[in-house]
């Protein structure tokens, strides 16, 4: 998985999200490992970053209806994090399409709150049996 962005604290450039789909299995522990890249695709060093992603049914959902994923920057000097759901999530989770996005913010110099979207997309839950 990657993501595009500018590599540079101060953003001048700024690139769309991208775009992935997943299939998620109601009532099993699920995890994605993003291995992110700067503009050039060199791994981006995610130290002092922040890394937050959200499912939920349908763009319309309010905020609370979103579950949010546990995420874990494994490696931060070559821009790996973890985004993982345990398996009472996901069972907790209604079956067909979902949507969710990943946000990566960081302070700028003049301490700014920067924050971009940084892949986003839909998730078919399928239905569990067991």
């Amino acid at each position: 998985m990657a993501g595009a962005f500018a590599s540079d604290k101060e953003m001048t450039e700024y690139f769309m999200a991208q775009f992935q789909e997943f299939t998620f299995d109601q009532g099993a522990d699920t995890s994605i490992e993003l291995h992110l890249v700067d503009k050039n695709g060199a791994a981006k060093n995610l130290l002092g970053h922040t890394v937050a992603a959200k499912i939920k049914k349908n763009y319309a959902d309010s905020a609370g209806e979103a579950t949010a994923f546990t995420v874990a920057i494994t490696n931060a000097a070559s821009g790996i994090a973890t985004l993982s759901l345990t398996n009472s999530q996901t069972a907790a989770l209604k079956t067909g399409r979902h949507v969710y996005d990943v946000e990566l913010s960081f302070q700028d110099s003049a301490s700014n709150t920067i924050i971009e979207r940084i892949l986003e997309g839909r998730i078919q839950v399928t239905p569990q049996v067991t």
